[in-house]
């Protein structure tokens, strides 16, 4: 009879270890399962894939930001190149082949830097050279008579549409003279990437914004530009950089 109550506290006690055993145990578990849990669902948060970087990056410091080039959106091959070029024209000059979709600026040593344009529709298409009489950063558009008589709706631009990033010339414009006249044809800025490439201007030669202002501060006024005829490849070339590289 006395010792009755010390038993039954060592049986207690031992149950009261198994509880505690089972539920330490049934903690655990749930710990776990909420770290799995929350593992999981920082997983969710994670990005299925990385993004892929802009083929050009956006320019910040000039007068209206330069939006970037974004992945995929021009065909690599007309990103701005440096190529071997063969061409009995001499450096300094531009060869714009129309055919190709692309702009050459011939340079010393058998090179040149090449990018891609877009160039004008069938019908509106021209050859020839011409000469550099006017540069301009972040031109004023102002459309000719004759396109205006074609498109009515750009009326209100006939005394000019002010510069900035939607206006149809872009950061930059080269301003073609032949025989001392103005052609009206111009080697200027777009900021419609999917563009380039194809036949869409009015005649004149688009480039990349980006392009665009790299040419303009390569060439000074004066330069000769040689425009080839569609069906008359300007001269063989190959990739001097296979890799397209923006800092040349």
């Amino acid at each position: 009879m006395h010792f009755w109550p010390c038993t039954r506290i060592r049986v207690d006690g031992a149950l009261l270890r198994r509880v505690l055993i089972i539920s330490l145990g049934g903690f655990l578990a749930a710990c776990n399962q909420t770290a799995l849990t929350a593992a999981g669902r920082e997983d969710m948060r994670k990005p299925s894939g990385t993004a892929r970087a802009p083929q050009y990056s956006a320019l910040t410091n000039e007068r209206f930001p330069v939006p970037a080039v974004e992945a995929d959106a021009v065909d690599p091959k007309y990103l701005k190149q440096r190529v071997r070029y063969s061409t009995p024209h001499p450096p300094g000059t531009i060869v714009v082949d129309p055919g190709a979709k692309f702009l050459y600026l011939v340079m010393e040593g058998g090179d040149a830097m090449r990018y891609g344009i877009g160039v004008g529709r069938e019908g509106f298409g021209w050859s020839g050279a011409a000469d550099i009489r006017r540069k301009a950063e972040w031109p004023t558009w102002t459309p000719p008579a004759t396109m205006i008589a074609r498109q009515p709706e750009l009326e209100p631009y006939r005394r000019g549409m002010k510069p900035g990033i939607e206006n149809p010339l872009g950061a930059r414009a080269l301003y073609l003279f032949q025989n001392g006249k103005d052609t009206l044809y111009r080697i200027h800025g777009t900021n419609e990437p999917q563009s380039i490439g194809k036949n869409v201007s009015s005649g004149c030669v688009r480039l990349l914004n980006h392009d665009v202002i790299d040419l303009f501060n390569r060439t000074p006024v004066g330069g000769k530009v040689v425009v080839l005829q569609d069906s008359a490849p300007a001269a063989s070339e190959e990739l001097a950089h296979h890799t397209p590289n923006p800092s040349f």
